[in-house]
C-alpha cells in the first residue's frame, strides 16, 4: 500500500514537473512577433483622433437635429447659434482628418517592419479601412458645408428650398453611419492584429 502511495506521489510529482516545465518552454521558446514603436504609437493616436470624429460627427447630427425642431417653432436666431457651432464642430472634423492621415501613414510606413504576415494583413486592413472613414469625411464635411449655407439663407432670408436641406441630411445621416461602420470594422481589424501578436 505505501509502494502504491509513493508510486502515485512520484507519477503526480513528475506529471506537474513536466507540466510546468512545457508551460515554460511554451512561454520562453513561443515565436515573438516584432512590432515596431512607431506602430503602437500611432495606432493608438489614431483610435482615439477616429474616435474623436465619429463623437463629433454624431454630435452634428444631434445639432441638426435640434436646428430642424427650432425652426418648426420658428426660433430662428437659436437655430442660427447651433448653425454656428455646427460650422466649428465641421470644422474640427476637417482638422482631426488631416491629424488622422498622419498617424496612418506612420502606421503604414511601419508595416513591412512587422514581422508576421497575418498582423500585417490586420494592420493593413485597420488602415484601409480608416481610410475609407477620412475618404466618406470628404463628403460628409462637404454636405455639412452645404447645409450649413442652405439653412443660414432660409433663416436670414427665407430662401432654400425644404427638400434640398432634406436631401442634404439624408446624405449627412448617410455619411454618419459608414464614418461610423469604417471605424466599428477597423477597430475589429485591431482586435485581429492584437490576438496574432499576442
Amino acid at each position: 500500500m505505501k509502494t502504491r502511495n509513493r508510486r502515485l506521489i512520484l507519477f503526480f510529482v513528475i506529471f506537474g514537473v513536466g507540466l510546468i516545465t512545457y508551460f515554460v518552454l511554451r512561454v520562453v521558446f513561443a515565436p515573438h512577433v516584432g512590432v515596431p514603436q512607431q506602430f503602437y504609437e500611432a495606432r493608438a493616436k489614431s483610435a482615439v483622433i477616429a474616435q474623436d470624429i465619429v463623437n463629433s460627427s454624431n454630435a452634428i447630427v444631434a445639432d441638426i437635429a435640434k436646428v430642424n425642431e427650432l425652426d418648426r417653432q420658428g426660433q430662428y436666431q437659436e437655430a442660427l447659434a447651433i448653425l454656428k457651432e455646427v460650422g466649428d464642430k465641421n470644422a474640427s472634423v476637417r482638422t482631426h482628418a488631416i491629424d488622422l492621415s498622419k498617424e496612418l501613414q506612420v502606421m503604414t510606413l511601419a508595416i513591412p517592419d512587422i514581422t508576421n504576415d497575418a498582423a500585417q494583413q490586420a494592420a493593413l486592413d485597420s488602415i484601409s479601412l480608416r481610410l475609407a472613414l477620412e475618404n466618406r469625411l470628404i463628403g460628409y464635411t462637404d454636405e455639412v458645408g452645404r447645409l450649413i449655407i442652405a439653412l443660414e439663407a432660409h433663416f436670414e432670408t427665407g430662401r432654400g428650398k425644404p427638400s434640398d436641406i432634406g436631401i442634404l441630411v439624408a446624405n449627412i445621416n448617410a455619411e454618419v453611419r459608414a464614418i461610423n461602420s469604417f471605424n466599428s470594422q477597423a477597430g475589429q481589424a485591431m482586435d485581429r492584429f492584437d490576438g496574432i501578436v499576442r
